[in-house]
């Protein structure tokens, strides 16, 4: 028997969310994060001074933010064991795909380094981090930062909430692409925070950072699709990603270079698992059973 706080279909809140989708989301999502954030772009004062640090950070929680607030809206409980089970549960993703998402940016990258070296483009393809950064606390924890909270906060509201609405609607690359430009546009005000990138060793130029991002977003749903929507999948490819550029990142001369490889290995995966689903021939893309009711109830609805 469903509970109450599972039938919000008639709730005026509800039905916004579901007249609103899949927009909503981005409009929250990128609504929060502007609002906090061209201000501290506006003062040329460093990011991490008070109070743009703080800015920063409440400006940052609007991917969480925003998934979370319209998952329940949407869904209530109902949503949140939907999305506590994609986040926990390790047997979605098996052994192979593991190790996939483990290796796919530390091999990437050094593939990429050696090509570099190969054709004489660089001597020094890659800006390794020295132990005395590692070692830095201001610079350790900026890493942690980077590499595991921003994940989480990030994948949970585009990936834990909107990515199924956008799929349910859309072929998987064409989803992915929405996702990735309007995931491009939220890291926009970074490039231009004072300080936001001294601490690390990556140093973006938007005419070749933004379309990293989208394509970035396709490798994305490749990991998403094939571990059943796994959340914990999608969080852990962005960590080593961002890991591994915080530890292990391509030297300035290599970025846009780098932007090509990224494309290659999109083609490869787009070409070789089909653009329908980026799953396989014939294989049908993954779609929330929450997506599916809802569709359902509308489709009776209308009948």
């Amino acid at each position: 028997m469903e509970q109450p706080s599972e039938r919000r279909s008639s709730a005026l809140p509800t039905a916004i969310v579901r007249r609103t989708t899949p927009w909503g989301f981005p409009l929250l999502y990128l609504g929060w994060a502007y609002a906090w954030w061209l201000p501290i772009v506006a003062s040329s004062e460093s990011v991490w001074s008070f109070p743009n640090v703080v800015f920063l950070l409440v400006g940052g929680s609007s991917p969480l933010l925003a998934g979370l607030s319209l998952l329940w809206l949407e869904y209530g409980r109902a949503g949140f064991r939907d999305l506590r089970r994609r986040l926990l549960e390790i047997d979605r993703i098996g052994l192979g795909w593991g190790l996939a998402i483990v290796l796919l940016y530390p091999l990437f990258t050094l593939v990429n380094a050696g090509i570099a070296l190969a054709v004489g483009a660089t001597a020094t393809p890659l800006e390794v981090a020295s132990l005395d950064r590692l070692l830095d606390p201001g610079a350790l924890v900026l890493l942690v930062a980077v590499a595991v909270l921003f994940p989480a906060i990030e994948e949970i509201g585009l990936r834990g909430y909107w990515f199924d609405r956008l799929q349910a609607r859309w072929s998987a690359l064409a989803s992915s692409l929405v996702l990735g430009v309007v995931w491009a546009a939220w890291h926009v005000p970074l490039v231009y925070m004072t300080g936001y990138f001294e601490g690390t060793t990556f140093q973006p130029d938007l005419w070749w950072w933004l379309p990293s991002i989208v394509l970035t977003a396709i490798v994305g749903t490749w990991i998403y699709n094939n571990t059943r929507r796994s959340v914990l999948a999608v969080i852990v490819l962005h960590f080593v990603g961002n890991l591994t550029g915080e530890t292990m990142g391509f030297s300035p001369e290599m970025y846009p270079a780098v932007v090509l490889g990224i494309a290659a290995l999109v083609a490869i995966l787009v070409v070789g698992w089909s653009p329908q689903s980026l799953r396989g021939w014939g294989t049908d893309r993954p779609v929330s059973p929450l997506e599916e009711k809802h569709t359902e109830q509308a489709r009776s609805e209308l009948a």
